[in-house]
């Protein structure tokens, strides 16, 4: 005969069933955020949001707006030569000029940079690929065109800022010289082939 059991008996073997416990947030939070949400409210009531925010410190909006590409010296006021250097040429060559050995050429003493300014000026335009000898050693490598990124005062600038820095002497480079060497090498589509190229202008 079967025997009936009691389900009572069942349930109070099982673990009963869990509960949300109620844990506060601990008082350090509490303070913290109160903090910071009357340090919010404060800089706010404190702040003059009629100020639009390009203008915050303290620049004309025409200075914050971007010159037209190649416009230079001409969009007003004089071309930040170390600025440009600093921007498109320091990472390789460094922010003094000595390049990294056996990778990019240094510019300080670099007859290249010293030497024929119509060389110079076209092969910062148009960029360098395959072998380069710089003082003595060769470097295989290659360097951008930079004729689409500065225009003729920038590229003055900055070619002027690399005979003038470093120990190197050699006289500036005009924006109409770079201007000059831009219309005559106009057809260059192409970076120059190293020493054999670049050694063939005049």
């Amino acid at each position: 005969m079967n025997q009936v059991r009691d389900p009572n008996v069942q349930e109070a073997r099982e673990n009963p069933e869990p509960q949300e416990s109620y844990n506060p947030m601990p008082w350090v939070v509490i303070v913290l955020t109160t903090i910071l949400m009357a340090f919010g409210i404060v800089y706010i009531l404190r702040s003059d949001l009629t100020i639009a925010p390009e203008l915050g410190d303290g620049r004309e909006l025409a200075e914050l707006r971007a010159a037209p590409p190649g416009a230079g010296a001409a969009a007003g006021g004089a071309v930040d030569a170390a600025a440009i250097y600093g921007a498109r040429c320091a990472a390789c060559h460094q922010a003094g000029g000595a390049g990294l050995p056996g990778v990019f050429p240094p510019l300080a003493g670099s007859e290249w940079v010293v030497g024929k300014e119509k060389t110079l000026i076209a092969a910062v335009l148009h960029g360098i690929e395959g072998s380069l000898t710089v003082k003595g050693q060769t470097y295989t490598g290659s360097m951008p065109a930079f004729a689409a990124q500065l225009g003729d005062a920038e590229m003055a600038a900055l070619l002027t800022h690399l005979r003038s820095q470093w120990g190197n002497s050699a006289e500036p480079i005009s924006a109409e010289a770079v201007a000059a060497v831009r219309a005559e090498t106009a057809s260059q589509t192409k970076p120059y082939q190293g020493d054999a190229e670049l050694n063939a202008l005049q």
